[in-house]
């Protein structure tokens, strides 16, 4: 069993109140798990304050409490610690209850605005393809090796985070591919973790419903580069006007990818249809099963990482040509009327845009595209008129719809999604609150050789309204209602 003392290893101390030799069991933020011999520490949330909590924490048995405030009452059994940040104090203690398992494998972070679920989960398959154990945390789902448990959110907290990797130490696990979110990095959910590399995919409009400005949305990306370990390798998207800015002060082997740009791995697309690319990477030609240029910038940087991690380059080619799509991104089946309908986890400016540039640079033009799409409630505001107007535009037709409401009216969320709808592209909108619905009547609009896209909730299988989550799946419903028209 762990002492007060081994958990409090680099983590800074303002003042101590009490004994640091004494037994721990375990330690939380939720004053709810709490039991004997427990530590909790007192986070600061952005519904509720943990420090309301400590005197419930200590009657349900926690012997140590971590907080920024001493509370007014000490109890002279219990031991406080004061330190200036409740967060980063439980990542290192998290790491060090959990015996740093970071240290113990090769953990590379993928951060950006789009693109991190994709390559953490294709490096995941690409890796076991050519025969690691292999451990993944993203927003889809988190893998230890071949076992799969449920992911709430895209950098899980950091008592979650070293849970699963002490999970992937005991079962052998060698490498791990892992989300960094912007609020990951913010609320210090990866300090005292060791990790080999860093990828940065791109920056454009979102969060900034968390974050007050862009450039502190694209600073706090910047931080998780500015603490790599020297020994560590920082790939960047050269053809990003901000991944210059990533590599600016971090200790780490600065490696580059673009498309457009001199950087050290470099890419052309040869051929861009439905059914693949054709890729030129460094003076080696690919074919592989992934579409559009957002996947080729993806496909580059996991070959990037692959050999800046020791792979060989002909073999990662090989291994790259073999690799599926990841659940909910440009995740497309055609069905028995030819009628092509695609669900992508789209739901920033930039990602639409990307997709629908995708499917307009190989379809003919002799098929109508029918978007279905909406934003989701409780989050940043500024981007639902953009993603209005961008799915208008470039939409034969569009139906604007319920993403995940949360608590906002979605028919709030929609008039503000139709404010960035241009004049001339008026009569191309439809409105259906029910998202459900929204997806039956793009369905029975299409005729054989359409497209239909069906944006912004990807992977998910639910639809969260009023606090309640109730199960959806786009992917189904669309499937369903297909084969029903089929009939």
């Amino acid at each position: 069993m762990k002492t007060l003392k081994d958990i409090l290893y680099k983590v800074a101390i303002d003042a101590l109140n009490g004994a640091t030799d004494i037994a721990v069991n375990h330690l939380h933020f939720d004053s709810r798990k709490i039991v004997a011999n427990d530590v909790f520490v007192a986070i600061r949330g952005s519904v509720s304050d943990g420090h309301d909590y400590i005197e419930k924490a200590i009657e349900l048995g926690a012997t140590t409490v971590v907080c920024d405030v001493f509370p007014e009452v000490l109890h002279p059994k219990v031991t406080y610690v004061r330190v200036k940040d409740t967060n980063a104090a439980l990542a290192y203690m998290a790491a060090n209850f959990y015996d740093n398992p970071s240290q113990k494998l090769k953990l590379v972070g993928i951060t950006g605005t789009n693109g991190k679920t994709t390559i953490a989960s294709l490096l995941y398959q690409l890796f076991k393809k050519a025969g690691f154990k292999v451990g993944l945390i993203s927003t889809v789902k988190i893998l230890v090796n071949d076992e799969e448990f449920k992911a709430t959110h895209t950098t899980p907290d950091s008592l979650t985070i070293n849970y699963y990797l002490e999970a992937m130490n005991a079962a052998g696990v060698e490498y791990c591919f892992m989300e960094v979110s912007s609020h990951g990095i913010h609320q210090k959910r990866t300090e005292g973790l060791h990790f080999v590399g860093g990828v940065f995919t791109n920056l454009s409009h979102d969060h900034l419903d968390y974050h007050p400005t862009f450039a502190e949305y694209r600073d706090v990306k910047k931080t998780f580069f500015d603490f790599l370990p020297k020994t560590a390798f920082a790939l960047s998207n050269a053809d990003d006007k901000n991944g210059v800015v990533m590599l600016q002060n971090t200790k780490a082997i600065k490696r580059t990818y673009a498309l457009k740009t001199y950087a050290d791995y470099k890419a052309l697309i040869l051929e861009n249809q439905l059914s693949g690319l054709l890729l030129k990477i460094n003076d080696n030609e690919v074919w592989v099963k992934l579409i559009g240029t957002f996947n080729a910038y993806n496909l580059l940087a996991i070959y990037g990482t692959a050999v800046e991690l020791g792979l060989e380059s002909l073999e990662v080619l090989r291994l790259l040509s073999e690799l599926e799509s990841v659940s909910g991104r440009f995740q497309f089946i055609v069905s028995a009327q030819n009628i092509t309908a695609i669900v992508d986890y789209a739901h920033t400016p930039d990602a639409l845009e990307n997709v629908l540039n995708t499917i307009n640079d190989v379809r003919t033009q002799n098929e109508q595209l029918i978007t279905v799409v909406g934003c989701g409630g409780n989050r940043d505001k500024a981007k639902r008129p953009i993603m209005g107007g961008i799915a208008s535009e470039k939409s034969d037709k569009a139906i604007l719809t319920s993403d995940n409401p949360r608590d906002e009216e979605p028919e709030t969320i929609i008039a503000e999604m139709e404010a960035g709808v241009a004049p001339h592209n008026f009569k191309k909108v439809l409105v259906i609150t029910d998202r459900k619905q929204a997806i039956k009547t793009a369905c029975q609009l299409a005729h054989p050789n359409d497209i239909i896209l069906i944006a912004g909730k990807g992977h998910e299988t639910y639809q969260e309204i009023k606090g309640v989550r109730h199960d959806f799946d786009d992917m189904k419903i669309v499937k369903e209602t297909l084969e029903q028209l089929g009939k």
